[in-house]
């Protein structure tokens, strides 16, 4: 499954990211951007890890809920995670208007994914 390798590949460049702005960026960005840039490495992780949990629900139970919960957590990692990481290396200040967006993505992708465990869907 597509969305699978995407979750899983978001998660292990989330501990990329991680890793790099504790070891590559703690002595080049004063301490609030380097914390700014660490919440988004661990939204990063935990949504990438809710993406796979989505396309394992999918895979139980088919139907769109579970799927466009995965959608909606790729969806909150580009925009709430980029855009703190463009924040933190220096981006104009009105790049933060779009992390709201992203964070309403991923209150989404919870809302679907529990969603989808109330469902009557039937497994395959």
């Amino acid at each position: 499954m597509r969305l699978g390798v995407v979750g899983a590949s978001l998660a292990g460049l989330g501990v990329a990211a991680g890793a790099f702005g504790a070891h590559g960026l703690r002595d080049r960005l004063d301490p609030a951007s380097l914390a700014t840039f660490e919440t988004g490495a661990r939204y990063q992780l935990i949504h990438g890890l809710a993406v796979l949990v989505a396309v394992g629900r999918d895979a139980h139970t088919p139907g769109p809920t579970a799927r466009n919960a995965g959608i909606s957590f790729v969806l909150g990692i580009v925009l709430f995670s980029g855009s703190l990481y463009a924040l933190a290396l220096g981006a104009p200040r009105g790049v933060g208007l779009v992390t709201p967006l992203g964070g309403l993505s991923f209150l989404a992708g919870w809302a679907l994914l529990a969603l989808s465990y109330a469902s009557h869907e039937r497994p395959h």
